[in-house]
């Protein structure tokens, strides 16, 4: 086997942590020598051992002289767990291939200059950009405290996501609905506007056994939610966080008792377990990038925004959104009335249209599954 053969196995190992290692980034790593594998591991889950420790504890013969792959350049600090180039020195292994580099300010080419002042062969960038697709969400949650936001939508081939009466139910086949499924275990948040609450009571939960439900993020500007509704009734199974706008203290429509309902719908909120935050812009509607800042330091690396058209335009117009995922359906449905994925105004001129970078194309089922990226401005 060849060095891109051992780095691809590493590669694969590291997609067993999907959806477990959140707000850490998904790393494998092979042990080789005398030209076998020799022991393999990946990280598995937040808070356990890393990848180059696990596969360290699976070596069943002497490592000295071996040659390690890892997809991520390993850890030199103490965290939730020992630094990994102590375990690697301590293993006598003579060679580390690198595929990406660490941006966490604790790494950043650290732990490479640890092992090659200890007299470790050291090369970096080994298929850097097959190992850099493992991990969008940690580059960009570390470097700006941020989410890593990916819109999805489902449309019509003519671009509409809803008939003219708002039905929408099912635009998709079941194998797209199932790789949304598979999509919501994979990112930590899970956000909506209150649009998406009123017309469709979803649970925003994930129904595949032994995957883990996304924490589920509400944008309800003027706390609209129904205390019924199954995000309520459901917040004590799932953690559940809704975001509002003008703080109620601001509230001045006293003819209508607005304030004291506000109050006590909030307390009503807080005791089915649903976390509230305040967090308006100057119109009194949710600022997405505040939210974005709290959310950030709450430990929330990643948002899958299944939102309607206007929660999706207010995301582009404040540039949270980093990915885009569209599954378009065999599918027209016409009509001037009939809802489109992104709503507002829209732009005037084609050059003024977000850009994107189209960085994946695949059928599932008898629909296409089209990612692209948002180049940060």
């Amino acid at each position: 086997m060849t060095d891109r053969e051992y780095m691809s196995r590493a590669i694969a190992l590291a997609e067993n942590g999907i959806g477990r290692t959140n707000p850490n980034p998904m790393v494998g790593a092979v042990i080789v020598k005398d030209d076998r594998i020799i022991a393999e591991g990946y990280h598995a889950k937040y808070g356990e051992y890393h990848a180059e420790r696990n596969a360290i504890a699976a070596l069943k013969e002497s490592a000295e002289g071996a040659t390690l792959y890892v997809t991520l350049e390993p850890c030199c600090h103490y965290g939730k767990t020992p630094p990994c180039t102590e375990a690697i020195l301590e293993q006598g292994i003579a060679r580390v291939v690198i595929g990406s580099r660490d941006p966490n300010p604790k790494v950043a080419g650290k732990g490479a200059a640890v092992l090659r002042a200890a007299g470790v062969q050291v090369e970096e960038d080994f298929m850097r950009e097959e190992c850099d697709r493992l991990n969008p969400v940690f580059f960009h949650y570390i470097t700006t405290g941020t989410p890593y936001v990916v819109m999805k939508y489902a449309m019509t081939a003519d671009g509409k996501i809803a008939t003219r009466t708002g039905a929408s139910r099912w635009i998709t086949g079941s194998p797209a609905r199932e790789e949304v499924q598979h999509m919501r275990h994979r990112y930590m948040g899970i956000m909506v506007g209150i649009g998406t609450v009123l017309a469709d009571d979803p649970m925003l939960n994930v129904r595949l056994e032994g995957k883990k439900s996304p924490i589920r993020i509400i944008c309800d500007s003027h706390v609209q939610i129904p205390l019924d509704s199954q995000i309520c009734k459901s917040a004590g199974d799932y953690r559940t966080i809704l975001a509002y706008g003008k703080g109620v203290s601001e509230i001045e429509d006293k003819r209508n008792g607005r304030q004291e309902e506000l109050i006590h719908k909030l307390r009503e909120l807080k005791k089915a377990g649903v976390e509230v935050i305040s967090c308006p812009d100057a119109e009194g509607e949710v600022d997405l990038k505040q939210l974005m800042r709290y959310l950030g330091k709450q430990g929330i690396d990643s948002i899958l925004l299944e939102g309607g058209g206007t929660l999706n335009d207010s995301a582009l117009q404040q540039g949270i959104v980093r990915k885009v995922v569209a599954f378009v359906a065999p599918k027209l449905f016409g009509g001037e009335g009939s809802r489109t994925p992104v709503a507002g105004i829209g732009v005037e001129l084609p050059e003024q249209a977000v850009s994107l970078k189209l960085c994946d194309i695949h059928r599932v089922g008898e629909d296409l599954m089209l990612e692209y990226d948002i180049p940060i401005q």
